[in-house]
């Protein structure tokens, strides 16, 4: 008489192999990927002008080359990236559908800066180069990204504050109490039951979805880079104003993937900076980048929301994240998808991206906690003051952005590039460094740093 195993209970303990909870609930969990990234991936296209329906294209089809080059072994999701707006509205502010390409183009450029990281990653090793990017430098940056974008979920959930409310009160429901399927799938659950609950209320306006068509090709060519070369009228001077404008914001978007890759280390229990290694990361997300800025799609990044999907869930099989980009691939050839989203409520997407938003900072301070930095070192308070300081207080200010005049050009600087930049570099020249990256014994944050009392490293080696 033989036995069939049962399904195990999500929660119980981290799910390494998704198989085992059988097909349905593994498509429901790739569902709910899709929409913890899709309300911040389409914001972007909004807020530039870009189109919609090419930025979930290869928001899909990036995470999957993400995955390729990374072996399949890490669970991340590249969505948009929000670290490029001042990039895009510098080159076109308003939105200008002639100047987009060009603003492409520099955050394609921007893309292969990534692969020069990479090499060095690969040239020397992850333990010299993780000498510069450690946990009170990295930590701060990963509370700096959530923190950073708490005010749009904030000013989302403000349109309709108990639209918000019954999203978030769904999701916490359905995470603590909730059983079997209700407890994968607590996102699907918020955004489905405020949605439903907005829609009573009379507060969705149906018409674009309407009017939309069922299928349609999701890139334009005009709207490519590519087109600023088909024309034959190119302007060469704002192609190079582009890059000195945008690829400096790479800087931020790079330590902004080391801190992600940290933070999914810190959530799944592994180290994937050692393995596959932050050269095949930082080369997926580049490459991914570089080719969707190519066909007219904001730059990706690796997505904070999903990493607090992961943390909900404890579901930590990459193949959920692949469903769930195969999917998005999917709904953009559908426009009448999209414009179901486009008129969720805002304050739908608020009420999610708080929850989600919160775990990013809070996984920023467990990757401190859990690497026990010394905060009784001078050193280490000031480096991680001035970062969260810089990067939230910049982002706050009236501009958003410090500026340098460099000729005739104004160079713009996001808080999170010069709170990152200034963090590195602290880090790099004040003393009292005792810290030694440990790549082959990880700890559950996926970077191990043995402290050395009364040593420098310098003395030690």
């Amino acid at each position: 008489m033989s036995t069939q195993n049962p399904i195990p209970e999500i929660g119980d303990q981290p799910i390494r192999d998704a198989s085992v909870l059988g097909a349905p609930r593994v498509l429901a969990l790739g569902v709910q990927h899709m929409f913890a990234m899709f309300g911040a991936t389409v914001l972007v296209p909004v807020i530039t002008g870009l189109s919609v329906s090419t930025t979930l294209l290869f928001a899909g089809l990036g995470t999957l080359l993400f995955h390729l080059i990374s072996k399949g072994k890490v669970p991340a999701f590249l969505g948009s990236s929000f670290a490029f707006l001042a990039g895009y509205a510098a080159i076109a502010p308003n939105g200008e559908k002639e100047l987009l390409p060009y603003a492409c183009f520099g955050v394609a450029v921007a893309g292969l800066l990534y692969l020069v990281l990479a090499t060095l990653f690969k040239a020397f090793g992850a333990n010299r180069v993780m000498k510069y990017f450690p946990p009170v430098v990295t930590g701060p940056i990963i509370i700096a990204i959530g923190l950073n974008l708490s005010q749009s979920a904030i000013d989302n959930c403000s349109t309709h504050w108990w639209v918000a409310l019954v999203a978030i009160a769904i999701i916490v429901i359905c995470n603590i109490w909730g059983k079997g399927m209700i407890k994968i799938i607590p996102i699907i659950c918020g955004v489905v039951g405020s949605y439903i609950a907005a829609a009573i209320a009379g507060i969705i306006d149906f018409t674009p979805v309407a009017e939309a068509p069922w299928i349609g090709f999701p890139i334009n060519p005009d709207a490519t880079v590519f087109s600023i070369f088909t024309r034959g009228n190119a302007d060469t001077a704002l192609l190079i104003t582009s890059i000195l404008t945008i690829v400096p914001i790479a800087f931020a978007t790079m330590m902004e993937h080391i801190g992600d890759i940290s933070a999914i280390s810190s959530t799944v229990g592994e180290n994937f900076i050692k393995d596959p290694g932050l050269h095949r990361t930082l080369t997926g997300d580049g490459l991914a980048t570089a080719l969707a800025s190519l066909f007219g799609a904001p730059a990706n990044t690796t997505y904070g929301e999903n990493t607090g999907v992961l943390t909900l869930t404890e579901v930590y099989d990459p193949m959920v994240i692949r469903i769930a980009a195969a999917i998005a691939v999917i709904c953009s050839f559908c426009p009448k998808f999209s414009a179901i989203i486009e008129v969720m409520p805002a304050a739908t997407m608020g009420g999610i991206s708080l929850v989600l938003y919160g775990m990013i900072s809070a996984v920023g301070v467990r990757n401190i906690v859990e690497t026990k930095v010394d905060f009784s070192k001078s050193r280490n308070v000031i480096i991680a003051a001035l970062i969260m300081v810089l990067s939230i207080g910049i982002n706050y200010s009236a501009t958003g952005s410090i500026a340098f005049q460099a000729g005739t050009m104004t160079l713009s600087f996001t808080g999170l590039a010069v709170g990152s930049f200034v963090g590195i570099v602290l880090n790099a020249i004040l003393p009292g460094k005792d810290y030694n990256f440990e790549n082959d014994e990880p700890n559950s944050t996926g970077v191990e740093f043995e402290i050395v009392q009364g040593k420098s490293l310098r003395e030690k080696e």
